[in-house]
């Protein structure tokens, strides 16, 4: 299992950000990056969460709870869902209500079509 520093590492690289980019994102000095790259260091829950955000993936793939690097391929489609997790729970049970019937009017189309 790779280790969080290892995969802060790749996924900073695959962003095409150097260290002093992402520390400057995140308000630190590119030193500090270098010790959470190198295992020397651990971020607080906050600051993970910030990297996670920052690189696109999830914390859990950070530090190994899962190997998907992002659930979320589409940046807008992750978007959407932060935006669907911030409504009250009256609202996203009828957000939720019109997606799975757009869905099952979808698979039905397809089973049509055949």
């Amino acid at each position: 299992m790779d280790s969080f520093g290892k995969k802060l590492r790749e996924c900073r690289e695959a962003k095409n950000l150097s260290q002093k980019d992402l520390a400057g994102i995140l308000n630190t000095s590119y030193s500090v990056i270098g010790k959470y790259e190198r295992d020397e260091m651990i971020p607080s829950i906050e600051v993970a969460k910030n990297i996670a955000k920052i690189l696109g993936t999830t914390v859990g793939y950070l530090l190994g709870e899962t190997e998907e690097v992002n659930i979320f391929k589409d940046p807008a489609m992750l978007n959407r869902f932060n935006d669907i997790e911030k409504l009250d729970p009256e609202n996203k049970k009828h957000l939720l209500s019109v997606v799975d019937g757009f869905i099952q009017a979808l698979k039905i189309k397809n089973i049509a079509a055949l």
